[in-house]
């Protein structure tokens, strides 16, 4: 064979093994949307693991409840961590998603905040209280008041409670609605507002140093990584909830947040 010919299919064998190599690392690629604090902080302690199994974590932060579900469901990242389960069955039902858990990973307690008042007794009659607007945190805002005797819901409202279902409402309280990622910026400007924990965090606000009212440890919102239906077996996926139910992340929890703002639940 003419050694040019052998010079030229070699080169020609090189570049496609490259090709091959580079389709290999791009699909090792695994791009997970969380909140900031602490979803992408917990998924940062990731990155050396992963990248041990072949596999390139990068974490893209939202600070909204809506767009890391419909990137997920649209493709545009591979899985996100920041809901529990009532939300993601809230937004399959309205939105016709595919959206599945893989793996529960901590509980971020509910509470109750306020800059005006230092205890639930202080809080007047006629108190405007802001609660998150999207349908399941606000359910579970609303039980929260209700398991203080704060107010009593309809009991057919279930999690899906609004301010529509209170019956009972002694000291006349009024809600706002108000998006959830903003509570903690209109605290002062309400009576009082019940803020989701990974948005409190952020804010410097402590659930067992500020809040007038938490949740109990027993909470069945759990937060979870979410996929698209039908890539639960995905092996990167598999890699990340392997890694995730680690020893390294449940005792960075314990540590960062010895106060009980997050609590691991494996």
């Amino acid at each position: 064979m003419d050694k040019r010919l052998i010079t030229v299919a070699a080169a020609l064998a090189a570049a496609a093994a490259l090709l091959g190599a580079c389709k290999k690392k791009d699909a090792a690629v695994l791009t997970v949307g969380a909140t900031p604090e602490p979803h992408a902080a917990i998924l940062g302690l990731l990155v050396d693991d992963l990248a041990k199994e072949g596999i390139t974590l990068k974490v893209v932060e939202f600070t909204d409840y809506v767009t890391p579900n419909e990137a997920v469901e649209g493709g545009q990242i591979d899985a996100n961590f920041f809901q529990h389960v009532p939300y993601m069955e809230s937004f399959n039902k309205e939105r016709g998603y595919h959206l599945r858990s893989v793996a529960g990973v901590h509980v971020e307690p509910l509470a109750l905040y306020s800059k005006k008042y230092k205890s639930l007794g202080d809080i007047p009659s006629g108190a405007a209280i802001a609660i998150p607007n999207d349908p399941t945190n606000e359910g579970r805002a609303l039980l929260l008041l209700q398991s203080a005797g704060l107010i009593k819901l309809d009991p057919a409202s279930g999690l899906e409670a609004t301010p529509q279902s209170v019956i009972e409402n002694a000291r006349k309280l009024s809600f706002k609605e108000i998006e959830a990622a903003s509570l903690p910026r209109v605290l002062a400007d309400v009576d009082g507002a019940v803020i989701n924990g990974n948005y409190a965090l952020p804010a410097g606000l402590t659930a067992k140093r500020d809040g007038l009212l938490i949740e109990g440890a027993d909470s069945p919102y759990v937060n979870i990584v979410t996929v698209k239906a039908g890539n639960e077996n995905d092996p990167r996926i598999k890699a990340l909830v392997k890694a995730i139910a680690s020893d390294e992340v449940r005792d960075y929890i314990l540590k960062t947040y010895p106060n009980g703002d997050v609590v691991p639940v494996f």
